[in-house]
């Protein structure tokens, strides 16, 4: 039976899924000769395809008709070598809206999407392609400039490699983990030339050693005497922490770049304000995210009602943002959860500007994805990591957003740690969450139908950005990984036996990274779900605290420690 890692629920009898909840629009086909008309018919409403009803109308601002366009992408050399290896081709042309609209080019041979090309709105062959990557237009280059400006991402790499270097001690191991968590940068800028293949394998390697050094971080004994971020001040973060969200935010607004993922979300919410369901036949897929996800775009639509337009998303903007905001307000919480006092402070700071100054956070920023929703969940989860019902409420609502989340949940209710009591209450809490949310919006044609839409797509989804998706020989490997990835999903439950706030975030790290590496589709915003882990687990150096034993079991000679633990319920 085939099976994708998309999500990791727990339910008593200790039964586990694993997901990735980001959906990439899907392409729908059309007839090749559609009856004339003068108008253009929206695929879906928020799609950014429009369907062309007759090949010879010229759409507004377009001086090339469907039919020229066609024409065009016909006489480029790759789609004329495809063509001489399969014929008939169905070819229809679609129009792609946005701020600078064109003509999308399908080509399709007995049913399946083998080629595809871009014409610009005046007739010029902007590019074509075949095989996986016609699959995946964010594969095809030509992105706007602003998401690879090196006067962008690399103030940002060097202001988030502050907090980790020591010039007294150039071997700290920290300095290669600021590296890994950038070094994805390389296969960004490669996959935003069109090099797909060379892109996806780059992935990877970081992917790896972070897992490693997370499970590193998390399981060995905590002896670190490490120096917090000696280049930074606390009088240096905390002015240039300001100053820093200032830059983003100005730079997420005047930019105005949209993805499928902000406006889907923005669709949702408004779908949830008519009273229509947010799970229907969508070809785009926007519904593929939990309810929660566009239950909380609610209130930025109410103030920036969407006017079934992709040129203005108020919302989706202000929602990133905010959301963003929200995780930098969890971390500063956070670090007064790993130190008392002034030190919690300088802690919490610490990890608020490597948020901030991190480059991917820059770019989702810019592109108004709904990623930092999960990390701000995910974080305010471990900031009340002592409280079984709290944490385990605050993960619920990260996994009704995207799925991914629930693999964490056997590693914050640690039944070893909070004891039986502690843990039912932490895996009721989520429980509960989960269930409301999904059964508050459930579509009319029931849990079937949702389970289709959002885990059962991704379980089945083609999708060639990642090395499964890119050579399906890998299968086995993928099938392994996803094993190992249920494995420690329940083993952190366990282990290590004594722990530490520092060392329960990076094994929750480990966790997402191990859930993310078998995904059929991988993609650099899911950085952000593990970021916060990461920054604590190489940041904040771990000490010898120990997690409370169970009331029932005290320990006479248990090790003292100024950072918290969990609370035993």
């Amino acid at each position: 039976m085939r099976f994708r890692l998309y999500a990791l629920g727990v339910s008593a009898a200790g039964a586990l899924a694993l997901a990735v909840g980001l959906a990439s629009p899907a392409t729908a086909l059309a007839a090749t000769s559609p009856p004339p008309a003068s108008r253009l018919l929206l695929v879906q409403a928020g799609s950014p395809l429009a369907q062309v009803e007759s090949l010879d109308s010229v759409p507004l601002h377009f001086s090339a008709s469907a039919r020229q366009a066609i024409r065009i992408a016909e006489q480029s050399p790759i789609l004329r070598a495809l063509h001489r290896r399969m014929h008939p081709l169905q070819v229809v042309p679609y129009v792609w809206r946005g701020p600078h609209p064109y003509w999308y080019v399908v080509f399709e041979y007995r049913g399946r999407l083998v080629g595809d090309a871009a014409v610009s709105a005046d007739g010029r062959l902007q590019g074509a392609w075949t095989g996986l990557q016609a699959l995946a237009p964010f594969a095809h280059g030509g992105w706007p400039s602003i998401l690879t400006s090196p006067w962008i991402l690399v103030p940002a790499s060097l202001l988030f490699l502050l907090p980790f270097l020591d010039p007294r001690r150039l071997r700290r191991l920290a300095h290669l983990d600021a590296v890994a968590i950038l070094a994805f940068l390389a296969s960004y800028v490669v996959l935003s030339q069109g090099h797909m293949a060379a892109a996806i394998w780059l992935a990877y390697p970081p992917l790896v050693y972070l897992l490693i050094r997370l499970l590193w971080v998390g399981l060995r004994p905590a002896h670190s005497r490490q120096r917090l971020a000696p280049l930074l001040s606390t009088r240096t973060l905390m002015v240039g922490l300001p100053l820093l969200l200032g830059a983003r935010i100005a730079i997420s607004l005047l930019a105005r770049e949209q993805i499928d993922i902000g406006y889907e979300s923005v669709i949702g919410a408004s779908r949830l304000l008519h009273h229509l369901p947010i799970y229907f036949n969508d070809p785009n897929h926007g519904d593929t995210y939990g309810p929660l996800t566009y239950l909380a775009y609610v209130p930025f639509d109410l103030l920036f009602p969407w006017k079934n337009s992709l040129g203005h998303l108020e919302a989706a903007d202000v929602a990133a943002i905010v959301f963003d905001l929200g995780t930098v307000a969890g971390l500063l919480l956070l670090g007064r959860r790993l130190r008392g006092g002034s030190e919690g402070t300088r802690v919490g700071l610490l990890l608020a500007w490597a948020w901030a100054a991190c480059p991917w956070t820059v770019i989702a920023v810019i592109v108004h994805t709904n990623d930092a929703l999960v990390a701000m969940l995910s974080v305010f989860a471990l900031v009340a990591l002592s409280s079984p019902a709290a944490s385990g409420a605050l993960l619920g609502l990260a996994t009704a957003a995207k799925f991914s989340p629930a693999g964490l949940l056997p590693l914050l209710a640690a039944p070893r740690r909070r004891g039986l009591r502690g843990a039912v209450v932490c895996a009721g809490a989520f429980a509960v969450v989960v269930l409301t949310a999904i059964y508050s919006w459930l579509p009319p044609q029931g849990f079937g139908f949702f389970w289709q839409r959002t885990v059962g797509f991704q379980m089945s989804r083609p999708d060639p950005f990642s090395a499964w998706g890119l050579h399906p020989f890998l299968h086995p490997v993928q099938i392994a990984l996803e094993a190992l990835a249920v494995a420690l999903a329940v083993a952190v439950a366990f282990l290590p036996r004594e722990r530490s706030l520092p060392r329960v975030c990076a094994l929750a790290g480990a966790v997402t990274v191990a859930i993310q590496l078998p995904a059929t589709h991988w993609y650099y915003y899911y950085i952000l779900w593990f970021l916060p882990f990461a920054a604590v687990a190489f940041l904040v150096p771990a000490r010898a605290a120990v997690v409370p034993a169970p009331a029932v079991e005290p320990e006479p000679d248990r090790v003292a420690s100024d950072e918290p633990a969990l609370a035993v319920a």
